[in-house]
């Protein structure tokens, strides 16, 4: 019996066969983190006019004229939009004939106002007679001042009925048709300067405070870098209740180059600056393909002391090209796994 136990296994020796061993683990390539000191840090930002403006009717009517078009340049005063107002201009030539009326009238009182002051020099009425001449002199006047008020009214509603550019720009959008209904309030057209733009972004407290510090910021934009003083960024005194970020205005140069076709409201913009002095240490970065990220998890693998990879949670800031900052969960010098899918099937 115990030699028909050893027999298969001399018949495995002699077939050249060998015991079965564990796999070997693959070999990784592994990255050292890398440390820099504090460079360029950039946010998504976008292209805003500084006059954007919104024009409105003030009364209710049908369009019966619409002159201009989305991209239209207008100069100052230029007619945009035309409200029907036949019936306000009927009520101001009604308003007008009603002071003409009351000025006749007066005319007629302030007559007789004069002949009674003549016959009470003569004595021939009594002082209570010369008073009620004069209280209907002064009560025609009255009359004519408030029909000529109600008159200026009513010309003053008769040119509410046209819209007019308020400065020269371009017109951004026109959302209505000849013979839609205005009513009060609605928006009709909307007008741009293109020559006063600015580049807007919102920014966390940390960054609008390093930005607050720089000696300057660059604008990308459609390719190209503008710098600008720090004197002229505006940092905005309060910060949104919701994502508590704080907005940061930019504005453009106005003798931009005019190949410079991103320039336009709405168009993506990117804010670069330095890191401020406190910023002046060493930041962490490693490259972005390396980082796992699983629901809400982000994380890298490390090469542990066992020399298998081990993975561990990070915090990423902002991305420097193809690496990315490392906020905590890194050392300098740790190993990071450069493919993290194949350090999951190791591990």
């Amino acid at each position: 019996m115990p030699h028909r136990l050893w027999l298969p296994l001399l018949l495995a020796a002699h077939a050249g066969l060998s015991p079965v061993r564990a796999a070997e683990p693959a070999v990784l390539d592994y990255v050292a983190v890398q440390s820099a000191q504090a460079g360029w840090q950039s946010s998504d930002a976008k292209v805003e006019a500084v006059r954007d403006t919104q024009l409105s009717a003030q009364v209710a009517g049908a369009i019966v004229a619409l002159p201009v078009k989305a991209g239209d340049r207008v100069r100052a005063g230029q007619e945009l939009l035309r409200i029907d107002a036949r019936m306000a201009h009927q009520g101001a030539s009604a308003s007008q004939a009603q002071v003409t009326a009351a000025q006749a009238h007066l005319q007629v009182a302030g007559k007789e106002y004069e002949r009674q002051r003549q016959l009470f020099a003569k004595r021939y009425i009594s002082q209570a007679a010369l008073d009620a001449a004069e209280a209907q002199w002064r009560a025609a006047q009255a009359q004519v001042q408030a029909l000529q008020a109600q008159a200026g009214v009513a010309a003053t509603q008769s040119g509410l009925f046209v819209l007019k550019a308020p400065y020269a720009g371009v017109v951004a959008s026109v959302p209505v048709a000849l013979g839609d209904m205005a009513m009060p309030g609605r928006p009709l057209l909307s007008v741009y300067d293109p020559a006063q733009l600015r580049v807007a972004a919102a920014l966390t407290q940390q960054q609008a405070q390093q930005l607050g510090q720089a000696a300057g910021v660059q604008v990308e934009l459609a390719g190209q870098r503008l710098d600008i003083a720090a004197a002229q960024i505006q940092v905005l005194p309060t910060a949104d209740p919701l994502s508590h970020t704080v907005t940061v205005r930019v504005p453009l140069p106005n003798n931009m180059p005019e190949n410079l076709a991103g320039a336009l409201p709405g168009a993506f913009a990117r804010l670069w600056w330095q890191g401020g002095a406190q910023d002046a240490g060493q930041r962490l970065l490693v490259p972005a393909s390396a980082v796992v990220r699983r629901a809400e998890m982000t994380g890298v693998y490390v090469r542990g002391a066992n020399g298998r990879p081990q993975l561990r949670q990070v915090r990423l800031g902002q991305p420097q090209g193809e690496m990315v900052e490392v906020l905590s969960g890194l050392a300098a010098g740790d190993q990071v796994a450069q493919s993290p899918q194949a350090a999951a099937r190791v591990r």
